[in-house]
């Protein structure tokens, strides 16, 4: 097979301290190649160096071929006159990466235009097919923030791979997707690797991993402790590590214990509907939430998840019903972690001092930071840096600790642990879990991994789009 990427003794260092070990792997055209590891094991950093978009403040070392142009990485920006053309990226955070005020349409069609060299009606076309071929259809005339974050993650993806790279970099690329649309991303990806593409899949999905086959390289702590064909890597793992990341799977889990909800309510619903762009979502909708009750939200892409959660929280409005929250309680009380932790997080700001201002602004105890930071296994460092300086999964994190600091009644959890390797997702449940059986949480949980759900929640909500009705749209069921 032909080559089209060869990295050799890829490293990243911050100052004198080396974050990634010397790495080298090939990138065969026909072939796939992914890189699994836990959050903040250095393998998006070292997939950032072979592409030459690291962080400032980060340098890199080594040597990378790409089709035929041979870089040195200790020599920054000779990259970007292949951006697009050779090497076509999907990052790991959509929404930083979209323009926010520009429309889906125009952000895939300027790709075509100004890459591809398309006239402007031609690159229209062009992103209108690219749209409809990701199940975006009507999506191209909203803005970033009108998306969900399966709807951002697919509209990124088409603007990657407009200028037709043979070289693609995907990081963590079905993140926050449903079941079906992972399985159209990786169909999408793997299309391009059988037309003689090259394909870098930066990843802490088990199931991706297994399902892109080819070979796999897996990192721990910024160094690889294990490369080959997938299949017998993960079949034969040699390493503890790989064998624990497979057990974590949410299918291993043991059986949970769902528990029936007592005491007054901390939240109720009666009768919502929800629609957008004009078309009913889901309609009738009642639910009560009890202390410490658990109940897991499932369902497609784009059918209301997240925009549930946010009426029930009075961030959003109904179209139909009413939400009553429990009397006497402090709105701060009612929280949400966010799908995407970047959006919740002042950008320019130490992620250390963010968590003083909270403290300050509350009258909160700064002293339980500590122990919670270790309990979710973060780095005392990590309050030095910036949100940008963090890996999603990191942040992530920190997002739960700030959550946790408020001691809420009631937390709606937005796809907590789609940033997450399977350990620190188990880990991340686990605590989610105590955490509403000690305190009395009421914790509402999407995500669309319903082995997670069953394993996880007292009750399921099953969610679908289509304005289907009611019968159609909702399951509640113990």
């Amino acid at each position: 097979m032909t080559i089209l990427l060869n990295a050799e003794n890829v490293s990243v260092h911050a100052g004198a301290s080396p974050l990634v070990e010397p790495v080298s792997l090939s990138l065969r055209a026909g072939r796939p190649f992914t890189i699994l590891g836990e959050t903040g094991s250095g393998k998006s950093l070292l997939a950032q160096a072979i592409i030459g978009t690291l962080p400032a403040g980060l340098r890199a070392e080594g040597r990378v071929t790409l089709e035929g142009d041979a870089l040195d990485l200790s020599q920054s920006g000779r990259h970007r006159s292949l951006w697009g053309r050779v090497v076509g990226v999907l990052p790991q955070e959509p929404w930083l990466s979209l323009d926010p005020l520009m429309k889906a349409r125009a952000q895939v069609a300027e790709g075509h235009a100004l890459v591809r060299g398309l006239s402007w009606a031609e690159a229209g076309r062009a992103a209108d097919r690219d749209l409809a071929a990701l199940g975006l259809e009507g999506a191209g005339d909203r803005r970033p923030d009108q998306l969900s974050g399966g709807m951002a993650q697919r509209v990124a993806f088409a603007a990657a791979r407009t200028g037709g790279a043979r070289i693609v970099v995907a990081d963590e690329p079905t993140k926050g997707l449903d079941v079906a649309r992972r399985d159209d991303v990786i169909a999408l990806l793997m299309r391009e690797v059988q037309e003689g593409g090259a394909l870098l899949t930066i990843t802490h999905d088990l199931a991706l991993a297994r399902r892109m086959a080819g070979d796999l390289a897996v990192v721990l702590r910024g160094r690889v402790i294990e490369q080959g064909p997938a299949d017998q890597v993960l079949s034969n793992p040699q390493h503890d590590y790989t064998r624990r990341l497979i057990a974590a799977d949410p299918e291993s889990w043991p059986e949970g214990c769902p528990r029936t909800a007592q005491g007054e309510p901390v939240l109720q619903a009666g009768g919502i509907g929800i629609s957008r762009g004009g078309r009913m979502l889901f309609q009738g909708l009642d639910l009560t939430l009890r202390p410490g009750e658990i109940v897991g939200v499932t369902g497609p892409s784009g059918c209301g998840k997240s925009t549930l959660g946010d009426v029930l929280l009075g961030l959003a409005r109904p179209v139909q019903g009413q939400v009553r929250r429990a009397p006497g309680i402090a709105p701060v009380r009612f929280q949400k972690l966010y799908q995407d932790p970047p959006s919740a997080f002042p950008r320019h700001v130490r992620l250390g001092r963010a968590l003083e201002d909270l403290v300050r602004l509350h009258k909160l105890d700064g002293a339980r930071i500590p122990a919670l930071m270790e309990r979710l296994r973060l780095a005392p460092a990590l309050l030095a840096r910036r949100p940008t300086e963090v890996s999603g999964g990191e942040l992530q994190r920190l997002a739960l600790l700030r959550v946790l600091l408020l001691d809420p009644v009631f937390l709606f959890a937005d796809e907590p642990t789609s940033r997450l390797d399977l350990i620190t997702q188990a880990e991340v449940t686990q605590l989610l879990a105590e955490t509403a059986r000690e305190t009395g949480m009421a914790l509402l949980i999407v995500s669309h991994d319903a082995e997670l759900i069953r394993k996880t929640a007292d009750r399921a909500l099953e969610l679908g789009g289509g304005g289907q009705t009611d019968a159609d749209v909702l399951r509640l069921a113990s």
